[in-house]
């Protein structure tokens, strides 16, 4: 295969003034120099990028990023810079440490019928958002499906994430992951998480599958790796990404106990002690005896409605009726209950932290 190059283009009035701003100042190397006698272009090159300065040319200067480990050692530490031809320099980290933002907690109640839209994101997949203020850019809670089943048109990537949940809610999907072995199936009701940069990919959907994502926090990084292939070596289950253990939790597998809340019977997937206690995942169904008013003290506690019905009713709010495919957050301290419950209600619980205490509580209303 032939040999092929690719190159930005920037303008210049002044070629002599660019060369050792380019050469001293951002370190690069300069390739080429034409013509000799009266030079109107010239080529540099280095950190990952080819740049072909050119006297006269008709495009904007534009703006390049370079990302280094090193900031303040590059370019004298200077974080911005304009070259002579008016090219605007920005200088960023290479791999800049992951930011939560501060939980901005509210009462949240996101119900099916209500028909929020639902958007076509990557590899085709259809997303609706279940908590569309995020809670402060906090965590997102995606409801996706993928109408047509067969080959899902991913690649190996993985995300920069404090926490990401994968709940196959309706279907199956066949998914790898680094260093867990062979492919595998993840079935309706099981599900897996995916820790902090853990290369992954999705393999093959059945027809209509949905599964619940949850990701901390809302706005988070997805970079393609094109240079693992999975699966990868010799499976090592035990691995900690950067703290966190792949948990794959089977409901067929699960051990059923008292729930958090009376009237109530949960299966714990895990996950609490897979993350070192930075999210809990449960599954909750309907159990015997009658249903109390609690608080909570977790920072973010979502919930989504799987099977059956509910009311939903909250100090100081109007009662809502839930049905599957709805889903609600519950700030700290809100007294709730769960009222009403058909006999068939499930729902799935995630929280952070993992490990919370719940109080039964009277509301102030008195109801």
């Amino acid at each position: 295969m032939s040999e092929i190059r690719a190159e930005i283009r920037l303008p210049t009035n002044e070629l002599r003034d660019d060369i050792p701003f380019f050469t001293k100042v951002l370190g690069m190397r300069m390739d080429m120099i034409y013509p000799a006698d009266d030079p109107s272009v010239a080529v540099f090159s280095g950190h990952g990028l080819r740049v072909r300065i050119e006297t006269g040319a008709n495009e904007p200067p534009g703006t390049l990023r370079i990302l280094t480990d090193d900031p303040d050692g590059f370019a004298d530490g200077v974080r911005e810079l304009t070259a002579p031809n008016g090219t605007r320099v920005e200088i960023a980290e290479l791999n800049p440490p992951l930011v939560l933002p501060d939980t901005i907690h509210s009462f949240v109640v996101r119900r099916l019928a209500d028909q929020a839209p639902w958007v076509i994101g990557r590899a085709g997949m259809h997303y609706r958002d279940l908590i569309p203020d995020r809670l402060g850019g906090s965590i997102i809670a995606s409801h996706i499906r993928i109408p047509d089943g067969g080959p899902v048109p991913d690649m190996v990537h993985y995300h920069t994430v404090g926490f990401q949940l994968i709940f196959c809610y309706r279907g199956w999907v066949d998914l790898v992951y680094e260093d867990q072995g062979e492919p595998f199936r993840l079935h309706a009701g099981c599900c897996v998480i995916q820790p902090p940069e853990i290369r992954h990919r999705v393999l093959y959907a059945s027809d209509n599958i949905e599964v619940i994502e949850i990701g901390v926090p809302a706005e988070h990084v997805t970079t393609i790796d094109h240079e693992m292939n999975l699966p990868n070596g010799p499976a090592n289950p035990d691995r900690r990404f950067q703290g966190q253990r792949f948990v794959h939790h089977k409901v067929d597998e699960a051990t059923w106990a008292p729930f958090r809340l009376p009237g109530f019977a949960a299966r714990d997937t895990g996950i609490s002690d897979g993350t070192q206690g930075v999210a809990g995942v449960q599954v909750a169904k309907r159990s015997n005896g009658p249903t109390a008013w609690a608080v909570h003290d977790s920072d973010i506690l979502f919930t989504f409605v799987m099977e059956g019905t509910m009311t939903l009713e909250g100090e100081g709010r109007d009662p809502f009726p839930l049905s599957p495919g709805d889903a609600f957050v519950i700030p700290p301290g809100m007294a709730t209950r769960y009222a009403e419950p058909s006999t068939d209600l499930e729902l799935l619980e995630v929280s952070l932290p993992g490990r919370f205490t719940t109080h039964m509580q009277t509301p102030k209303d008195g109801t």
